[in-house]
């Protein structure tokens, strides 16, 4: 039976823990100066060096700010006063976006929780404020200063301060950018609303992300605007040229603001969501570095079974070092990686012979695995941060067939592992025994340095 688990992190542990680390680290070095994984991702050549235990470095990353700053100590946003969207009525969302792309996870959470939740939020704004202002982009000035704005709401309530360059938001993307079409009465006259409604007022978050059904409507409507205005609808149907195609995705962004203006905040959060978790699950966001390690101890046939098992692992925990990613995306990995070590003559199931699970694709030592629809992260003030993992699955890792070319979900005539319910959640999750390892952590370090 499946067990959910929050990661719940009480500030005081946090706190020692950091403190901790930081001594360890010649006594709070600057942080340009730390030699962290998500900085560093280009240590090929040291892979041999690294000991094959299996261990990744602790969960906690070296990204933190001061070890003593309070996460309560909130800011004041000091605003422009010349950003036109109404914050207040989406104060639920910005708390929201700003827990879940708190300072320190932020950079671990960005791809699958963070930066679509931010992504959501900039599309809700501006479809909630073309209700007064009939048009579904801001101008050029106005972006600029509303971006600003939301940054600084965000970091006031504890949000990672270099959110822009995390999720690689500029103040165009909340302009029309290339998409001809901004006006409400403009899109209302063109695209067949009562079908785009219908398709995406309501979806299924499995459903969607293998029939389409709400993504195609989307891409219809976004390419009707973009060929209104380009003259090319004699070509019929959703035609586009190459050169059209980035005028399309522009679009994309002015039917999703719509579909917000028309959803409402909440309702339009969850559609927005599920559509993006659709495209986190397609890829596999690893980094995979240098594997000449691996195939010289596992290629042209495995002769010692423990050198090689030593080199992946010690090539599994590097990976270990980048993100979280949800179970889907560890599937994706596995196969990816699994594929480039086959066309590395690597032939026979490493993965079987060492025991590499899909957790092991994951952040941290115990290996989280985040649900393929994963939730918001939560903060309290006893408990601090915490969102949903999978940690009881020990899932082995798939070695991909000789005739696989990708990995799909929605692919059936591939068998997939059993996987974690994906929208299931727990309020009991085991706190205690997460937060007792971490000050257990802290504890021997200062136990260490007392020697």
């Amino acid at each position: 039976m499946e067990e959910r688990v929050a990661f719940r992190f009480d500030i005081i542990y946090v706190q020692v823990f950091l403190l901790s680390l930081c001594y360890l680290e010649s006594c709070c070095s600057p942080l340009d100066s730390f030699d962290h994984p998500l900085t560093n991702l280009q240590k090929e050549a040291i892979l041999s060096e690294i000991s094959p235990t299996g261990s990744p470095q602790p969960f906690l990353p070296l990204l933190a700010p001061s070890p003593l700053a309070p996460f309560t100590n909130l800011t004041s946003p000091k605003l422009s006063g010349r950003c036109t969207l109404n914050f207040t009525a989406a104060e639920s969302l910005m708390s929201t976006t700003s827990i879940d792309c708190w300072s320190v996870f932020a950079p671990l959470l960005a791809n699958v929780i963070c930066c679509p939740q931010l992504e959501a939020t900039l599309a809700i704004l501006i479809g909630q404020s073309s209700k007064e202002t009939n048009v579904l982009a801001l101008n050029g000035t106005v972006a600029k200063y509303c971006l600003s704005d939301i940054e600084q709401i965000l970091v006031g309530q504890g949000a990672n301060d270099s959110l822009k360059q995390i999720c690689s938001i500029h103040s165009s993307n909340l302009t029309e950018a290339s998409c001809p079409v901004k006006s409400i009465d403009e899109f209302e006259s063109t695209v067949d609303t009562s079908k785009l409604l219908a398709a995406c007022e309501k979806i299924d978050p499995v459903k969607e992300c293998c029939d389409s059904i709400c993504q195609n409507a989307i891409l219809e409507a976004a390419t009707q605007i973009t060929l209104k205005a380009s003259e090319l609808l004699s070509l019929g149907g959703s035609h586009i040229l190459p050169e059209h195609s980035a005028k399309v995705n522009d679009c994309r962004n002015i039917v999703l603001r719509w579909l917000a203006s028309q959803l409402g905040p909440s309702n339009a959060k969850e559609v927005l969501r599920g559509l993006s978790n659709c495209n986190v699950n397609k890829v596999c966001p690893l980094v995979f570095p240098d594997m000449r390690h691996v195939t010289k101890d596992c290629g042209n046939g495995i002769s010692n079974r423990t050198a090689c098992c030593n080199a992946m692992e010690s090539y599994v925990s590097h990976l270990q070092k980048q993100s979280f990613i949800t179970n889907l995306q560890a599937l994706d990995c596995a196969a990816s990686l699994g594929m480039k070590l086959r066309r590395l003559n690597i032939t026979t199931d490493v993965y079987g012979l060492c025991h590499i699970g899909l957790k092991d694709f994951s952040l941290q030592e115990v290996g989280c695995l985040l649900p393929s629809l994963p939730s918001d992260a939560t903060f309290d003030m006893s408990s601090g941060i915490s969102f949903l993992c999978d940690l009881n699955d020990n899932i082995p890792a798939p070695w991909p067939s000789k005739s696989q070319v990708t990995f799909s979900s929605c692919n059936k005539t591939i068998k997939i592992p059993a996987l974690p319910a994906a929208t299931s959640s727990s309020k009991n999750g085991n706190y205690g025994d997460n937060a007792m390892l971490i000050l257990s952590l802290a504890s021997s370090m200062f136990l260490m340095m007392l020697l």
